[in-house]
Protein backbone atom coordinates (compact mmCIF):
# COMPACT_ATOMS: atom_id res chain seq x y z
CA UNK A 1 0.00 0.00 0.00
CA UNK A 2 2.70 2.13 0.79
CA UNK A 3 5.16 0.73 -1.88
CA UNK A 4 8.20 0.08 0.91
CA UNK A 5 10.12 -2.75 -0.92
CA UNK A 6 13.06 -1.86 0.90
CA UNK A 7 14.52 -5.18 2.63
CA UNK A 8 17.43 -3.41 4.42
CA UNK A 9 17.05 -5.69 7.40
CA UNK A 10 15.16 -9.27 7.79
CA UNK A 11 14.14 -8.11 11.17
CA UNK A 12 12.07 -5.40 9.39
CA UNK A 13 9.09 -6.14 8.06
CA UNK A 14 9.55 -6.60 4.07
CA UNK A 15 6.28 -6.63 2.14
CA UNK A 16 5.82 -9.12 -0.24
CA UNK A 17 6.37 -9.03 -3.54
CA UNK A 18 2.91 -8.64 -5.41
CA UNK A 19 4.11 -8.41 -9.07
CA UNK A 20 1.50 -6.11 -9.46
CA UNK A 21 1.59 -5.43 -13.45
CA UNK A 22 4.45 -8.45 -13.28
CA UNK A 23 6.75 -5.39 -11.69
CA UNK A 24 7.70 -4.63 -15.42
CA UNK A 25 10.87 -2.63 -14.74
CA UNK A 26 12.52 -5.43 -12.89
CA UNK A 27 11.41 -8.45 -14.77
CA UNK A 28 11.81 -7.30 -17.98
CA UNK A 29 15.33 -7.28 -18.50
CA UNK A 30 15.15 -11.25 -17.22
CA UNK A 31 11.89 -11.77 -20.16
CA UNK A 32 14.72 -10.39 -23.09
CA UNK A 33 17.90 -12.08 -21.83
CA UNK A 34 15.81 -15.21 -21.33
CA UNK A 35 14.79 -14.86 -25.23
CA UNK A 36 18.47 -14.07 -26.11
CA UNK A 37 19.68 -17.07 -24.38
CA UNK A 38 17.13 -18.96 -26.59
CA UNK A 39 19.02 -16.91 -29.87
CA UNK A 40 22.30 -17.65 -28.90
CA UNK A 41 22.06 -21.13 -27.82
CA UNK A 42 19.08 -22.29 -30.73
CA UNK A 43 17.93 -24.18 -27.88
CA UNK A 44 14.44 -23.44 -25.64
CA UNK A 45 14.65 -22.13 -22.37
CA UNK A 46 13.67 -25.13 -20.83
CA UNK A 47 16.32 -27.09 -22.81
CA UNK A 48 18.92 -24.44 -21.23
CA UNK A 49 18.10 -25.36 -18.12
CA UNK A 50 17.96 -28.81 -18.08
CA UNK A 51 21.50 -28.61 -19.61
CA UNK A 52 23.20 -25.72 -17.46
CA UNK A 53 21.69 -26.29 -14.07
CA UNK A 54 18.79 -29.41 -13.55
CA UNK A 55 21.03 -32.25 -14.97
CA UNK A 56 24.37 -31.15 -13.61
CA UNK A 57 23.01 -30.90 -9.81
CA UNK A 58 20.25 -33.28 -9.84
CA UNK A 59 17.63 -31.21 -9.60
CA UNK A 60 14.32 -33.73 -10.18
CA UNK A 61 11.63 -30.81 -9.72
CA UNK A 62 12.75 -27.99 -11.30
CA UNK A 63 11.70 -27.13 -14.89
CA UNK A 64 9.75 -24.20 -17.31
CA UNK A 65 6.15 -24.32 -16.21
CA UNK A 66 3.39 -24.48 -18.30
CA UNK A 67 -0.84 -24.95 -17.55
CA UNK A 68 -1.35 -26.13 -14.09
CA UNK A 69 -1.61 -30.24 -13.96
CA UNK A 70 -2.54 -31.21 -10.52
CA UNK A 71 -1.58 -35.06 -12.23
CA UNK A 72 1.47 -34.04 -11.58
CA UNK A 73 1.06 -32.92 -8.46
CA UNK A 74 1.44 -29.02 -9.40
CA UNK A 75 -0.24 -26.97 -7.71
CA UNK A 76 -3.41 -23.91 -8.25
CA UNK A 77 -3.01 -20.53 -6.39
CA UNK A 78 -4.97 -19.29 -3.85
CA UNK A 79 -6.29 -16.00 -2.38
CA UNK A 80 -8.19 -15.44 0.85
CA UNK A 81 -10.57 -12.83 1.67
CA UNK A 82 -13.44 -14.05 3.52
CA UNK A 83 -12.98 -17.60 2.70
CA UNK A 84 -10.37 -19.14 0.02
CA UNK A 85 -10.99 -18.93 -3.41
CA UNK A 86 -8.65 -20.41 -6.39
CA UNK A 87 -6.71 -17.43 -8.30
CA UNK A 88 -5.81 -16.37 -11.65
CA UNK A 89 -3.41 -18.57 -13.62
CA UNK A 90 -1.17 -16.40 -15.62
CA UNK A 91 -0.03 -18.25 -19.24
CA UNK A 92 4.13 -18.77 -18.34
CA UNK A 93 4.92 -17.20 -21.44
CA UNK A 94 4.11 -13.82 -20.33
CA UNK A 95 7.13 -14.02 -17.35
CA UNK A 96 9.07 -16.15 -19.36
CA UNK A 97 12.56 -15.62 -18.57
CA UNK A 98 11.50 -13.63 -15.33
CA UNK A 99 9.49 -16.06 -13.91
CA UNK A 100 8.39 -19.22 -15.56
CA UNK A 101 10.39 -21.73 -13.80
CA UNK A 102 8.57 -24.34 -11.27
CA UNK A 103 10.43 -25.45 -8.32
CA UNK A 104 10.60 -26.69 -4.82
CA UNK A 105 11.72 -25.76 -1.28
CA UNK A 106 14.16 -28.83 -1.93
CA UNK A 107 15.05 -27.93 -5.05
CA UNK A 108 16.04 -24.39 -4.21
CA UNK A 109 17.81 -25.44 -1.13
CA UNK A 110 19.96 -27.60 -3.79
CA UNK A 111 20.20 -24.60 -5.90
CA UNK A 112 21.99 -22.24 -4.04
CA UNK A 113 24.19 -24.41 -2.26
CA UNK A 114 25.85 -25.41 -5.45
CA UNK A 115 25.81 -22.16 -6.61
CA UNK A 116 28.04 -20.65 -3.24
CA UNK A 117 29.61 -24.13 -4.17
CA UNK A 118 31.24 -22.80 -7.02
CA UNK A 119 29.56 -26.20 -9.19
CA UNK A 120 27.64 -23.86 -11.51
CA UNK A 121 29.47 -20.71 -12.09
CA UNK A 122 32.67 -19.79 -11.40
CA UNK A 123 34.17 -17.62 -8.11
CA UNK A 124 34.27 -14.09 -10.14
CA UNK A 125 30.29 -14.67 -11.62
CA UNK A 126 29.58 -15.18 -7.79
CA UNK A 127 31.42 -12.55 -6.72
CA UNK A 128 29.81 -10.34 -9.34
CA UNK A 129 26.46 -11.55 -8.44
CA UNK A 130 26.78 -10.21 -5.05
CA UNK A 131 28.11 -7.08 -5.96
CA UNK A 132 25.17 -4.35 -5.36
CA UNK A 133 24.72 -1.53 -7.87
CA UNK A 134 21.88 0.98 -6.42
CA UNK A 135 20.64 -2.04 -3.88
CA UNK A 136 20.64 -4.50 -6.34
CA UNK A 137 22.92 -7.54 -7.25
CA UNK A 138 22.81 -9.46 -10.10
CA UNK A 139 19.54 -12.09 -9.47
CA UNK A 140 20.66 -11.56 -5.67
CA UNK A 141 20.10 -8.99 -2.83
CA UNK A 142 21.61 -9.63 0.96
CA UNK A 143 19.65 -9.10 3.73
CA UNK A 144 21.65 -8.87 7.10
CA UNK A 145 20.19 -10.30 10.45
CA UNK A 146 22.25 -8.87 12.86
CA UNK A 147 25.64 -9.89 12.52
CA UNK A 148 25.48 -12.06 9.88
CA UNK A 149 24.50 -11.99 5.75
CA UNK A 150 22.15 -13.88 3.29
CA UNK A 151 22.10 -13.29 -0.25
CA UNK A 152 18.73 -14.45 -2.27
CA UNK A 153 16.04 -13.61 -3.58
CA UNK A 154 12.62 -13.28 -3.71
CA UNK A 155 9.41 -13.74 -6.23
CA UNK A 156 5.46 -14.03 -6.62
CA UNK A 157 2.88 -14.12 -9.23
CA UNK A 158 -0.79 -15.00 -8.67
CA UNK A 159 -1.31 -16.22 -5.63
CA UNK A 160 2.06 -17.79 -5.40
CA UNK A 161 5.27 -16.54 -3.45
CA UNK A 162 8.57 -17.68 -3.00
CA UNK A 163 11.61 -16.91 -0.70
CA UNK A 164 15.53 -17.86 -0.96
CA UNK A 165 18.35 -16.96 1.31
CA UNK A 166 21.61 -18.56 2.15
CA UNK A 167 23.80 -17.48 4.90
CA UNK A 168 27.48 -18.33 3.46
CA UNK A 169 29.24 -18.55 6.69
CA UNK A 170 26.58 -20.72 8.20
CA UNK A 171 26.29 -23.08 5.37
CA UNK A 172 22.90 -22.48 5.93
CA UNK A 173 19.94 -22.41 2.84
CA UNK A 174 16.53 -21.63 3.32
CA UNK A 175 13.60 -21.87 1.05
CA UNK A 176 9.72 -21.31 1.42
CA UNK A 177 7.05 -21.42 -0.97
CA UNK A 178 3.86 -21.00 -0.79
CA UNK A 179 0.28 -21.27 -3.38
CA UNK A 180 -1.67 -19.52 -0.74
CA UNK A 181 -0.03 -16.38 1.02
CA UNK A 182 -2.00 -14.84 4.08
CA UNK A 183 1.39 -14.24 6.18
CA UNK A 184 4.27 -12.49 5.49
CA UNK A 185 7.36 -14.27 4.68
CA UNK A 186 9.47 -11.80 6.27
CA UNK A 187 7.99 -12.86 9.08
CA UNK A 188 8.33 -16.55 8.85
CA UNK A 189 11.83 -16.16 7.92
CA UNK A 190 12.49 -13.92 11.19
CA UNK A 191 11.14 -17.16 12.71
CA UNK A 192 13.18 -19.70 11.42
CA UNK A 193 16.52 -17.63 11.41
CA UNK A 194 15.55 -16.44 14.99
CA UNK A 195 15.33 -20.29 16.36
CA UNK A 196 18.26 -21.73 14.16
CA UNK A 197 20.70 -18.62 15.53
CA UNK A 198 19.23 -18.64 19.37
CA UNK A 199 17.84 -15.23 18.71
CA UNK A 200 15.05 -14.01 21.00
CA UNK A 201 11.62 -14.84 19.42
CA UNK A 202 8.07 -14.88 20.13
CA UNK A 203 6.06 -17.60 18.51
CA UNK A 204 2.76 -15.28 17.50
CA UNK A 205 -0.20 -16.32 18.76
CA UNK A 206 -2.02 -14.73 15.73
CA UNK A 207 -5.08 -13.31 18.36
CA UNK A 208 -8.23 -12.30 16.51
CA UNK A 209 -11.19 -10.94 18.46
CA UNK A 210 -14.98 -11.16 17.19
CA UNK A 211 -17.07 -7.75 16.34
CA UNK A 212 -20.35 -6.99 15.48
CA UNK A 213 -21.29 -5.33 12.70
CA UNK A 214 -22.25 -2.28 14.07
CA UNK A 215 -18.84 -2.02 15.98
CA UNK A 216 -17.50 -1.16 12.69
CA UNK A 217 -19.39 1.57 12.19
CA UNK A 218 -17.25 4.20 14.15
CA UNK A 219 -14.09 3.37 11.73
CA UNK A 220 -16.10 4.06 8.31
CA UNK A 221 -14.88 6.69 6.27
CA UNK A 222 -12.31 8.23 4.34
CA UNK A 223 -9.07 9.35 5.88
CA UNK A 224 -6.26 11.54 3.97
CA UNK A 225 -2.78 12.26 4.99
CA UNK A 226 -0.75 15.26 4.18
CA UNK A 227 2.27 13.32 3.75
CA UNK A 228 1.30 11.14 0.78
CA UNK A 229 -1.50 11.41 -1.73
CA UNK A 230 -3.47 8.32 -1.18
CA UNK A 231 -6.68 8.40 0.45
CA UNK A 232 -7.89 5.45 2.78
CA UNK A 233 -11.64 4.95 1.72
CA UNK A 234 -12.73 2.44 4.83
CA UNK A 235 -16.34 0.36 4.32
CA UNK A 236 -17.65 -2.66 5.78
CA UNK A 237 -18.98 -6.42 4.28
CA UNK A 238 -21.03 -7.72 7.37
CA UNK A 239 -18.63 -8.20 10.16
CA UNK A 240 -15.43 -7.55 8.14
CA UNK A 241 -13.92 -4.74 7.62
CA UNK A 242 -12.37 -3.11 4.30
CA UNK A 243 -9.56 -1.20 3.59
CA UNK A 244 -8.76 0.70 -0.11
CA UNK A 245 -6.44 2.79 -1.19
CA UNK A 246 -6.70 5.21 -4.13
CA UNK A 247 -6.33 3.19 -7.68
CA UNK A 248 -5.63 -0.27 -5.55
CA UNK A 249 -7.68 -3.13 -4.77
CA UNK A 250 -9.84 -3.63 -1.47
CA UNK A 251 -8.50 -5.63 0.81
CA UNK A 252 -10.33 -7.27 4.27
CA UNK A 253 -8.58 -6.65 7.72
CA UNK A 254 -8.54 -8.78 11.14
CA UNK A 255 -9.85 -7.40 14.08
CA UNK A 256 -6.36 -7.83 16.27
CA UNK A 257 -7.40 -5.52 19.23
CA UNK A 258 -9.06 -3.08 20.34
CA UNK A 259 -9.27 -0.57 17.77
CA UNK A 260 -6.27 -2.46 15.79
CA UNK A 261 -6.51 -4.12 12.01
CA UNK A 262 -4.27 -6.37 10.33
CA UNK A 263 -3.65 -7.08 6.84
CA UNK A 264 -0.87 -9.74 7.08
CA UNK A 265 0.00 -10.48 3.61
CA UNK A 266 1.31 -6.85 3.22
CA UNK A 267 2.15 -6.55 6.96
CA UNK A 268 -0.23 -4.01 7.39
CA UNK A 269 -1.33 -2.70 10.37
CA UNK A 270 -4.48 -0.02 10.82
CA UNK A 271 -5.06 1.30 14.29
CA UNK A 272 -7.95 4.40 14.61
CA UNK A 273 -8.58 6.36 16.86
CA UNK A 274 -12.41 7.10 16.54
CA UNK A 275 -12.73 9.96 19.23
CA UNK A 276 -9.99 12.10 17.12
CA UNK A 277 -11.31 10.37 13.60
CA UNK A 278 -7.64 9.43 12.68
CA UNK A 279 -5.96 6.50 11.26
CA UNK A 280 -2.56 5.58 11.98
CA UNK A 281 -1.17 3.21 8.83
CA UNK A 282 2.29 0.93 9.81
CA UNK A 283 3.91 -1.38 7.09
CA UNK A 284 7.70 -1.50 6.30
CA UNK A 285 8.85 0.00 9.61
CA UNK A 286 6.99 3.63 8.66
CA UNK A 287 3.56 4.89 9.91
CA UNK A 288 1.53 7.09 8.22
CA UNK A 289 -1.53 9.08 9.99
CA UNK A 290 -4.45 9.53 8.28
CA UNK A 291 -7.34 12.41 9.48
CA UNK A 292 -10.98 11.31 8.41
CA UNK A 293 -12.50 13.35 6.00
CA UNK A 294 -15.94 12.28 6.83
Amino acid sequence: MLDMLKGEDLRQVRPPLTMRGFQMRRILPYVVLGYILEKITKATYQENLQRRITSKIGLANTYVGGKTDPGKNESYSYHFSTQWEQGPETDLSIPAGAGAIVSTPTDLVKFIEALFALKLISDGSLTQMKTLTDGYGMGMFPTPFYDKMAYGHNGGIDGFVSILEYFPEDSLAIAYCTNGHVYPYNNILIGVSSIYFNKPYAVPTFRTIALKSEDLDKYLGVYASTLIPLKITITKDGTTLISQATDQSAIPLEATDQHTFTFDPAGIVMEFNPDKKELTLKQGGETVVFTKEN
